[in-house]
């Protein structure tokens, strides 16, 4: 698996030659409850991508930790919009200088805005280079089960399992209160590694085959299949600053459920 931070520029140039794809993992440092990691978002992404990159021989990027819009939590860590905005464009615009023409994104976080804003990003960068092609998406989301996009909750909980067990601590669930335990979705309890392994690898040849026949005018439509899925949101939350916006539904979720 070439990875780029390794790679000498010759090796790069002949890899973007033969139109690998650069693959760039995204996490967070994020609450995710006491039963859970903050660096969650980031160790499935990472894990992911790399059995991505490995399957597709892509060129495999180091992961970014800096997202926009964590659940609110004093240990959550993000960056501004804006700042996001000028990280994607300038990251993307730097690849494609490099030479690569196929990105993929793959985000282990998929708060609300972060999602939008990543989709945004990738909507300007095929329009602002000619003949290049991004795919951001989570790891899971291809499979289109929209529960399986969970927080903290059954999903997320066997993906890690499957990963990294040892992080792993259902012990310290003591509590169903969703303000204590970020728990956004079906109980952890019913994780388990067997499924984490089974959802990475049904995932994988989703991602396999959109990495493979997507042209541009499947990934427009894609991108405004995800604006679509985000409209409620957005009309209800988004006045003018996401991090407010996140504030606001955090609120209301966290007080409808408990």
């Amino acid at each position: 698996m070439p990875l780029y931070a390794e790679l000498l520029p010759d090796q790069l140039d002949a890899l973007w030659a033969s139109r690998a794809v650069a693959v760039v993992p995204w996490g967070a440092l994020e609450w995710h409850g006491p039963h859970l990691p903050l660096g969650l978002d980031g160790l499935v992404a990472n894990y992911f991508s790399q059995q991505l990159a490995e399957q597709n021989e892509a060129v495999l990027l180091p992961p970014i930790w800096l997202p926009i819009t964590t659940l609110p939590h004093r240990h959550s860590q993000q960056i501004r919009t804006e700042t996001f905005r000028l990280l994607l464009d300038d990251l993307i615009g730097g690849l494609y200088s490099s030479g690569a023409r196929r990105i993929a994104i793959v985000t282990g976080h998929y708060a609300q805005a972060h999602v939008i804003e990543i989709s945004e990003a990738a909507l300007r960068a095929m329009e602002d280079h000619p003949g290049l092609l991004v795919f951001a998406a989570s790891p899971l989301e291809l499979l289109a089960q929209s529960e399986m996009l969970d927080h903290a909750a059954h999903y997320e909980t066997s993906q890690l399992m499957a990963i990294r067990p040892d992080l792993v601590q259902l012990r310290n669930l003591s509590s169903s209160d969703t303000a204590n335990t970020a728990v956004l979705g079906e109980s952890p309890q019913l994780g388990s590694a067997e499924e984490g392994f089974e959802l990475f690898n049904q995932a994988l040849v989703s991602w396999k085959l959109w990495l493979n026949t997507a042209d541009r005018e499947s990934l427009v439509n894609h991108y405004r299949t995800v604006f679509d899925s985000y409209e409620s949101y957005v009309e209800t939350y988004y006045k003018g600053s996401w991090e407010d916006a996140i504030q606001a539904w955090w609120q209301v979720k966290s007080a409808s459920i408990n």
